[in-house]
């Protein structure tokens, strides 16, 4: 779940100490933790603004600490892991594969308006979650109770600190497709509510080609699998520059944000989320992100 494949590749964790956190590296020699050589280190975002103000890559930055770092066993890794990144906003592109133009296009009563968007040069871009509704690897993600048709959509996620691209982690956009159905202009509340975000398990800050990754979901329900979907992000109409650039323009964004950039698996129009639902997302060289389903 958590091994990297790649020797130069870094990535990054967060994890529980007690009511604070530490910082977390893997390497492809193993996982190091960055706060026992460094205290002021426990978050991805302190590492971040250090790396700013030395004038270095966050990489170089933990690599000089790599030596003298303490080991990180799996069995804590598992155990104590939360989100990887603590963004101030997370928000989101969407219809930018096709079958997620074809999806809101059957849901909605105005098909035109998704048809449009896909082929325009403006994208979607909506604003999707904050810290306090945003949960991380292991924890419930939630279905409104006011809503009968409920997905996941795994995307892809862009970290970004100040503007620019940082890494990238796995996020779940988790929908409501009857409310949106109903009228366009209920997405804020088909998307932002509480528990409707999930980002993890890890924040990559090199990926080679991030439009070029093998992306899967499954869901699980009572012990069976009921949802099985695999894509790449090769699909994805627009580059992760792209959606950034608009995101940003005319946009004084937080310090520390997370992009999500759409999805391209959508389950049949007869599923539907229910409470108890597993649900894991798989995206090459990041991880894999599991989350339980609860009724919010």
């Amino acid at each position: 779940m958590y091994c990297c494949s790649l020797q130069l590749c870094m990535r990054y964790y967060q994890l529980r100490d007690g009511n604070s956190q530490r910082l977390a590296v893997e390497t492809g020699d193993g996982v190091y933790d960055l706060t026992s050589v460094k205290p002021q280190l426990r978050t991805l975002r302190d590492l971040l603004k250090s790396a700013s103000i030395a004038d270095t890559a966050p990489d170089e930055l933990s690599a000089r600490h790599l030596d003298a770092a303490e080991a990180v066993s799996e069995q804590r890794l598992e155990a104590t892991a939360t989100d990887p990144v603590t963004a101030d906003e997370v928000w989101a592109a969407g219809v930018t594969y096709q079958i997620s133009e074809e999806a809101r296009t059957e849901e909605s009563g105005t098909p035109e308006m998704y048809l449009d968007v896909y082929d325009a040069e403006r994208p979607e871009i909506f604003f999707k979650s904050t810290p306090t509704r945003t949960v991380g690897p292991d924890e419930a993600v939630g279905i409104r109770a006011d809503s009968d048709w409920d997905v996941p959509e795994p995307e892809l996620a862009i970290v970004l600190y100040e503007g620019d691209i940082v890494g990238y982690t796995v996020g779940n956009d988790m929908s409501s497709r009857s409310i949106e159905g109903e009228n366009p202009l209920y997405l804020p509340q088909a998307k932002v509510y509480d528990r409707c975000c999930s980002v993890g398990p890890a924040v990559v800050t090199d990926i080679e080609d991030p439009h070029s990754l093998a992306l899967s979901m499954s869901i699980h329900r009572d012990g069976d699998r009921v949802y099985y979907g695999e894509t790449n992000t090769s699909e994805m109409k627009r580059t992760c520059e792209e959606l950034v650039s608009y995101y940003t323009a005319h946009n004084a964004v937080p310090e520390l944000s997370v992009l999500l950039t759409g999805t391209s698996l959508v389950p049949d129009d007869d599923f539907t989320l229910q409470e108890g639902d597993q649900v894991s997302i798989n995206i090459e060289s990041i991880g894999t992100l599991n989350n339980s389903v609860t009724v919010v």
